[in-house]
Order: structure tokens, then C-alpha cells, then sequence
């Protein structure tokens, strides 16, 4: 178990997918993505989602991502939020997303 302090530490925001680039240096298929956080900034992301998405289905698709984790390394890439999704049966990633659209860098909460 977590401490409702400790939930409190993690900063998910919403935020719009503004580029999708094919990212082929990754281990595993995925995209590159550059995401708007509105006042938070914009941030870059590695994302393994290419088994349900194409890069026109993600191009302005709003998502929720982790937004202070430390940045991180993959491949020639620097990654400085994590995309958020569940996984289906098979491990493919079904992306998190707000029911209606919303600002950019609104809080989840």
C-alpha cells in the first residue's frame, strides 16, 4: 500500500499529441511522440502503442502521462513523460484518455 502522500507525488497531466515520428532505434515497435502540457511545457515520449495505433490515429489525440518522472534514456532517445495505458491480454497498450476533451496540463486527480 501508498500513502495518499505518496499518490500526491505523481504529477499526471492531460495533454494533446502535437508530432508522431516512427521510432526505429526502439527494442520493441513503438513511436516517438511529442506531447503539449499546455503551461507545463511540452515534452517528448517513447510510446510501444504501434499495435492499435497508426501515427494519424495518436496526431492530436489528447492523453495522460506522468509528467515528473526524471528523464530517460532509450536508445538515442530521451523520454520525459510517461503515456499512460493498460495492457489487453496480449501486452498491447490501449492508451488512457480523458472522457471529454480538456485543456492541456490539466491535473489528474
Amino acid at each position: 500500500m501508498i500513502s495518499w502522500e505518496d499518490f500526491e507525488k505523481v504529477d499526471m497531466r492531460c495533454g494533446t499529441i502535437i508530432d508522431v515520428q516512427d521510432f526505429p532505434n526502439a527494442k520493441k515497435p513503438a513511436y516517438r511522440l511529442t506531447i503539449d502540457f499546455g503551461e507545463t511545457g511540452i515534452k517528448k515520449s517513447s510510446a510501444q502503442v504501434t499495435h492499435f495505433y497508426s501515427k494519424d490515429d495518436l496526431l492530436n489525440r489528447q492523453v495522460i502521462a506522468v509528467v515528473n518522472f526524471p528523464v530517460k534514456q532509450i536508445a538515442n532517445f530521451f523520454s520525459e513523460c510517461l503515456v499512460l495505458g493498460v495492457y489487453d491480454d496480449n501486452k498491447n497498450v490501449i492508451l488512457l484518455q480523458p472522457e471529454r476533451n480538456t485543456a492541456n496540463g490539466m491535473k489528474v486527480g
